[in-house]
């Protein structure tokens, strides 16, 4: 429809005879960073080519365009290199996988029936002025397409520019805002700021502000030389002085050439009419399914060898590429610069534009997100090279900031000087985090989307390293930044506490001076952007990309919101039960003390060791260096039995923690501005995919003890509203039967029956009518367990027989369902052959202790083997729930909010009169989650309840 339109609108409209001049690699970089991984089913990158041909697509539609070329860069080396060694010197080499590509987009250009134009030895910013100033000469207007300031020179009577992606025109004004002076002055400001990312000197400690001050008042730069004797200020008179060469040396660099030659003649820059059939031929050898059908053609190709990302993705097959060099990535040195007015943040930013990605990180005073008071924000533009803009560093010795907000008005006079405005900040990078084309990478993007979107900074379009490692590497390593620069660039980061202190001395990073936080803040954007250059090409090589591009990318942003939504307590509700806990626990530690015979401290290890082993004489599994017993949970359990002590003590521990993690500390964690609990949660804390709770954690409160179902009661829903949970039935019992393709299972769960009585019946030779109660538990302990590699002594102890027994049980079960049998040793010897296992979606979690020569870690290694593909599966049919959950929600105008997400359960906060739909449609997304990826044989159950509290909706 849309290629339709675009069609009428063109036969409709009179053709506009201005000549526009597309700056076509400006488009490539723009295209390369901004569409996901593809390539084409012999392996060939696609990404690049395919967004430029949907850019290509609006330009023409939109310009409605005669005269028209796109024009190229031949190459990195150029005139300027001539006249300059060290022109350019700085940019990195472009990334392995767009390499391919370039030729291909040119192609692309030509199948459009568009000319595409390029030069050796002259840059594409050559050729559009002299393009321009020829087509002037004849009487032709120009419109230059593209975002580049560096084309703002051009700009005068008859030629003008159109910045295509804030879709606006760019005049004499633009430039005036830009660089202060009208067009034909841009060159001698240029000369004078130089320009790092082209590696252009200019002169030392002149910006833009500056260069523009000057350049009004002298006119020209050679006049301002030949007059800067004259200067009053001592450092600019005598950087002028000093380096008047170097300024005309940068002009010579900055001075486009309008006289070079021009590959085609003007007459024939036109868009060739009978294109079509060339076209249709170019994006049937691409596969560029999507884009033929919006022509209404076919899109038969050949035949797809590589697995598609997702069905309906059509356009999105998997790619290879390979990684940058760790070596080189870290042997670039590091150039960091301090942004202290806005005039630099604006250069910074449109650097950013340009080349279409920068690593983003904010430096704050709280790890928590929702209170985290914004301090400054970093920048990288290429390995080595970032900045740090500072906002709120205040003098270390003002009074400390104890409300738990920050009100940067009353802060204001204990402000350090030479900051950003946090106004400027925002303006500046609200529109370029909102950018489609600007790739924002970072490392654990998600607190800093949740932090910078307390100002109205929203994010689009981005990448985070830390997920790239996590879904390389799950299981292997951990995914901190410290960590994976140790492991891949041998560089040891500079710590927190070498800039804040540590210990009672040490502060918030808002008091650690500028210079110091610069280098600190700086180096992490720095080296975000070089493990995003390391990583991001292993996602393509390694089969990667739906995992990450579909699961682990859009959860990111889906958890901050669910994060910053947060969950309502009931004050009264855990007061009431910290009481109760307390009087129970006196109560506990009453008998304890009896048992004993004397009172000792029930919380102390070493007291509680002395009295159960040295006093009592129970078998303790003896002392450590400290010369304590151990009396951790494995110790004391096995003893709870053989005395009433231990059983009590066990008792006594649990009470307390919960007293201790939840009613105690719960409304401490309350958070003052919004009334709620806000927990974090962790998208890299498990290896097999699933999200973990801290700060308070919300997963671990018990859901099968009174206890745990009455703290779940202080959570409750706001007024006029209700809380749905919905969780999935047995999912991972459900995955084991799909994995191992059990039948028998596999037509239970289809028929909705009794799954642990159908597995006693089978195992244990009893018809269901005669099931008893014991044979049922023993059947389910083993339908659980056997997927968390269960033993006969663990079974044993579930349902209370002999280890020998048990282990009888376990031998039946897999006799009776060989299929799971089968299965759970072809997962083992998978993992020992390739020190991972695999989820149903492709996601890799490595078990490193697989083949260990330590019997106990190896018996470890093949449990964590076989429950890893299961609970990841499980972990990833959740995510990919609730990356579908609130777009649904929102299509279906629905105000429900998702709060929490527990292992296999969801929670809302749904607005009363909506309850009904939206628990429809919450159900239906969550079991239509694994498709359309996966296509299982098991069915998938989401099951609902409300309520007004936690404990009685679940």
């Amino acid at each position: 429809m849309a290629a339709k339109a675009a069609e009428q609108k063109q036969q409709a409209a009179p053709a506009d005879d201005t000549l526009y001049l597309v700056d076509g690699s400006g488009f490539i970089f723009r295209a390369y960073h901004a569409i996901r991984v593809m390539n084409r089913s012999d392996g060939t990158p696609t990404n690049a080519v395919f967004g430029f041909c949907n850019m290509l697509i609006k330009l023409k539609a939109d310009l409605n365009a005669e005269r028209i070329a796109v024009v190229f860069d031949a190459g990195r080396k150029t005139f300027r290199n001539d006249i300059y060694k060290e022109y350019k010197a700085n940019r990195p080499d472009p990334p392995e996988d767009l390499i391919p590509q370039f030729a291909l987009v040119r192609e692309a250009t030509r199948a459009y029936g568009v000319p595409a134009v390029e030069a050796q030895n002259y840059e594409a910013d050559d050729l559009i002025a002299s393009y321009a100033r020829a087509a002037a000469a004849k009487g032709i207007k120009v419109r230059i397409v593209s975002s580049d300031k560096d084309l703002m020179q051009l700009i005068r009577e008859g030629v003008e520019m159109f910045d295509p992606m804030k879709a606006v025109p760019v005049g004499e004004a633009e430039v005036m805002e830009k660089f202060g002076v009208t067009p034909d002055k841009v060159i001698d400001v240029q000369s004078l700021a130089g320009d790092s990312t082209d590696n252009i000197p200019g002169v030392p400690g002149i910006g833009v502000k500056t260069a523009a001050e000057l350049i009004n008042q002298y006119g020209t730069l050679e006049n301002l030389l030949k007059k800067a004797a004259e200067i009053k200020q001592p450092k600019r008179r005598e950087a002028l002085i000093e380096y008047a060469e170097q300024a005309r040396l940068s002009k010579k660099l900055v001075t486009l050439d309008d006289r070079s030659p021009l590959p085609l003649p003007i007459e024939a820059l036109q868009v060739e009419k009978d294109h079509r059939d060339r076209l249709v031929a170019f994006l049937q050898a691409q596969e560029f399914r999507s884009i033929l059908a919006r022509m209404g053609v076919s899109g038969e190709t050949a035949p797809s060898h590589v697995h598609l990302m997702e069905a309906g993705g059509g356009d999105t097959p998997l790619a290879e590429a390979g990684a940058p060099d760790a070596a080189k990535l870290a042997a670039v040195k590091r150039n960091y610069e301090l942004v202290r007015d806005r005039a630099a943040l604006e250069r910074w930013v449109a650097q950013a534009r340009a080349q279409g990605f920068v690593a983003i990180d904010t430096e704050t005073n709280s790890l928590t997100a929702c209170t985290a008071k914004l301090v400054g924000v970093s920048l990288a533009l290429a390995p080595g090279r970032a900045c740090y803009v500072p906002v709120a560093h205040v003098d270390p010795s003002a009074p400390e900031d104890v409300s738990g907000g920050f009100d940067f008005a009353s802060a204001a006079g204990t402000m350090l000087p030479g900051q950003i405005p946090l106004a400027d900040l925002a303006a500046a990078l609200k529109p370029l985090c909102a950018d489609d084309a600007v790739l924002k990478i970072g490392h654990n993007l998600k607190y800093d989307m949740q932090v910078l979107g307390q100002h109205g900074i929203a994010f689009n379009a981005i990448d985070d390293t830390m997920l790239l490692s996590y879904v390389l590497a799950a299981g292997a390593h951990g995914h901190g930044m410290d960590e994976l620069v140790q492991l891949h660039f041998g560089h040891k980061m500079v710590s927190f506490t070498d800039v804040a202190g540590s210990g009672k001395k040490q502060v918030t990073f808002d008091r650690v001076p500028l210079e110091q936080a610069a280098d600190y803040a700086a180096e992490d954007a720095d080296y975000t952007l070089r493990l995003w250059h390391f990583l991001k090409p292993q996602i393509a090589q390694q089969h990667m990309a739906r995992v990450y591009e579909r699961i682990e990318r859009p959860l990111a942003a889906v958890v901050a919101d669910m994060e910053s939504a947060g969950i309502l307590l009931d004050r009264a509700v855990l007061s009431g039960l910290s009481e109760d806990f307390a009087k129970r626990l006196a109560v506990l530690e009453r008998a304890i003390h009896k048992l004993a015979g004397h009172e000792f401290n029930v919380g102390s290890p070493k007291q509680l060791g002395d009295v159960l082993f040295d006093e009592m004489g129970l078998p303790g599994s003896g002392k450590g260096k400290n010369g304590a017993w151990s009396t951790s949970v494995d110790v004391l359990e096995p003893l709870a039995d053989q005395h009433e002590i231990v059983a009590r003590v066990l008792d006594w521990r649990g009470l307390a923690k919960l007293k201790s993690t939840y009613t105690d500390s719960l409304p401490a964690q309350i958070d003052a501005k919004t009334g709620r609990v806000h927990t974090s949660f962790s998208l890299v804390g498990a290896a097999t995919g699933r999200l973990s709770s801290t700060d308070p954690n919300l997963q671990n409160i018990p859901i099968r003890t009174d206890d745990g179902r009455a703290i779940r009661r202080a959570f409750v829903a706001a007024d006029g509203h209700m809380l749905l949970s919905v969780d999935y039935s047995q999912i991972e019992l459900r995955l084991a039967a799909e994995a191992a393709n059990v039948k028998a299972l596999i037509e239970a769960f289809h028929e909705g029956t009794d799954i642990h009585a159908l597995t006693a019946s089978q195992v244990f030779g009893i018809p269901l009518a005669k099931m008893t109660p014991d044979r049922r538990r023993a059947a389910k302990a083993i339908n659980f367990g056997i997927i968390y590699g269960i033993s006969g002594f663990g079974l044993a102890k579930q349902v209370g027989t002999t280890p020998g027994e048990a282990n009888e049980f376990i031998k039946q079960y897999l006799n009776r369902f060989h299929e799971l049998r089968d299965w759970l040793e072809m997962t083992k010897d998978f993992a020992r052959k390739h020190g991972y296992v695999e989820t149903l979606f492709g996601r890799r979690v490595h078990v490193p202790g697989i083949n260990d020569k330590n019997g106990m870690r190896r018996a470890f290694g093949e449990r964590q083997a076989i429950n890893a593909p299961l609970q990841g599966s499980a972990a990833d049919i959740i995510k990919r729930a609730m990356i579908r959950i609130p777009p649904a929600l929102m299509a279906a105008k629905l105000g429900a909010r998702m709060l929490l997400q527990v292992h296999d359960e969801l929670l809302f906060e749904v607005p009363a009169g909506e309850l009904e739909e939206t628990t429809a449609l919450v159900r239906k997304v969550m079991e239509e989650a694994p498709r359309p990826a996966v296509t299982l044989r098991v069915p998938i159950v989401a099951e609902a309840g409300s309520a007004r509290n936690w404990a009685e909706a679940h």
